[in-house]
């Protein structure tokens, strides 16, 4: 009779044996070199015989364990053909970037060394790494000294942290506990938000409790961008959020006077700065993120125009015992020591090292290479708006990042145009709603994205809509 007992040790012999014989990790090597030579020119999104190949995966269970080489062929065999190509250059679906090899070594490496991150303790690399990063990110945005870094999963946790940060420091000038009473009978904080804000932003305001309703909303111009004149009288029980890179346009707030103007009334000023906030990082852009160092707290990714692997967000905090007092866990086994505890700055406590890849890839590129990358973005957003425009296309917006907002006669038109697009598998972008009509909206968001790219992508779009013109 074979016991329990005897069962875990045969599994866990045969893993022994897997990390000794390192033969799995050779076939997945090869899987990933496999995947990565067809990157730049197979179909951008999966065909319809791959996606359906997906019902491979539908079974129960497996009674038994199975032999490691084959969950990874099948992973590579039915999983492979079904990605999206986000790695290669005519992917410009939502704002995700690509990603730099360097980074992504750096990731094999730092996954081989799973690395929980939460303290000095449980990992030392980690602990100086994000020290390092923090001081580069200071140093790339023109922020404040002593500000904080929070390294998160993305803008989503990032904007949750500094909104947080805000309500303590709000609530600590108030002398209301905002950690042990709660908002039950809190005395109100007001949001101060324009009409384009992120989805995100609500999102955060939301599980934050402050309340989607007690919004109050400010008017914006023709892209997006908040109107400073519609701006509520400001006091030091507001929070107010602005835009480094409108998710629809790419348009960036007027933060130089705004800031100024909430700073003389000591209100917190949030900037949601997720594929912006880069823009700072090239000398012929960085005039779109002027002022931003007056804010109070900052929220980007890397995972978009940095172009780092997905998973790694970034709050930044000029109030270091707001973000601290906001975040922080406590227990008798967390042991916090002299050197950076990175815990103190994210809600998480079980982090992974997403730290190594965003160092590797700011030690790669370094300013030049950031600014090249950067700018190297925004051309080929140009491209795509000038041969759309000599195509016939309507361009909606002022490309002065990576976005490009186009449509045709009625929206009838576009969505069959963007279907076809879609369908062609050349490239892919999404929708949008813009003042009211349906756009497709180009997110320029990869390092590997060339001119050739952008022509072709346009000649994509082009024989859909003629098709379609002709029928």
């Amino acid at each position: 009779m074979i016991t329990t007992e005897t069962v875990k040790g045969d599994i866990r012999e045969k893993m022994f044996s897997e990390l000794a014989d390192k033969s799995i990790f050779d076939q997945a090597k090869q899987y990933a070199f496999d995947y990565a030579d067809n990157s730049m020119t197979r179909n951008v999104y999966p065909t319809q015989e791959a996606i359906k190949a997906l019902a491979k995966f539908d079974e129960q269970l497996p009674e038994t364990s199975m032999d490691a080489s084959k969950v990874l062929e099948m992973l590579h065999v039915f999983g492979s053909p079904a990605t999206v190509s986000q790695i290669g250059g005519r992917y410009f679906g939502l704002v995700n970037g690509g990603i730099i090899p360097t980074a992504l070594a750096a990731k094999w490496l730092s996954d081989f060394w799973d690395q929980n991150t939460p303290l000095y303790v449980t990992s030392p690399i980690a602990s100086k790494l994000e020290s390092v990063v923090e001081n580069w990110l200071i140093q790339l945005f023109n922020l404040p000294s002593d500000t904080a870094a929070g390294f998160v999963s993305g803008s989503s946790m990032a904007i949750m942290c500094g909104l947080a940060a805000a309500r303590w420091r709000i609530y600590e000038r108030l002398n209301y506990d905002v950690n042990a009473k709660g908002l039950i009978n809190a005395p109100k904080i007001r949001i101060v938000a324009g009409r384009h804000v992120h989805g995100t932003v609500l999102k955060a305001i939301a599980l934050l409790g402050l309340g989607k309703d007690n919004i109050e909303w400010v008017d914006v111009d023709d892209q997006g961008r908040i109107l400073e004149e519609n701006l509520p009288e400001l006091d030091d029980k507001t929070v107010l959020v602005l835009q480094a890179g409108n998710v629809n346009s790419g348009s960036f707030d007027n933060f130089d006077s705004i800031c100024a103007k909430a700073k003389k009334a000591n209100s917190w000023v949030h900037i949601d700065g997720a594929f912006g906030l880069w823009a700072s990082g090239s000398k012929r852009l960085r005039h779109l993120t002027s002022g931003i160092e007056n804010a109070n707290s900052w929220s980007v990714d890397g995972h978009k125009t940095l172009n780092t692997p997905y998973d790694c967000g970034i709050i930044l905090c000029h109030d270091n015992e707001a973000l601290v007092s906001a975040l922080q866990a406590t227990g008798s086994y967390i042991v916090y020591g002299d050197e950076r505890d990175g815990m103190l700055y994210t809600p998480e406590m079980s982090r992974r090292a997403r730290i190594v890849e965003l160092w590797a890839t700011m030690k790669y590129l370094g300013l030049e290479g950031i600014d090249a990358l950067v700018f190297g973005l925004h051309q080929r957003a140009i491209q795509f708006s000038s041969e759309l425009r000599e195509q016939g296309f309507q361009v909606l917006n002022e490309v002065v990042f990576n976005q490009v907002l186009i449509c045709y006669e009625n929206d009838e038109l576009t969505q069959k145009t963007l279907e076809a697009v879609q369908e062609s598998l050349e490239c892919w972008c999404g929708a949008a709603k813009w003042k009211g009509q349906l756009v497709i909206r180009i997110s320029v968001c990869s390092w590997s994205t060339t001119s050739e790219d952008v022509t072709r992508s346009v000649a994509a779009f082009s024989k859909a809509y003629h098709s379609l013109k002709e029928e």
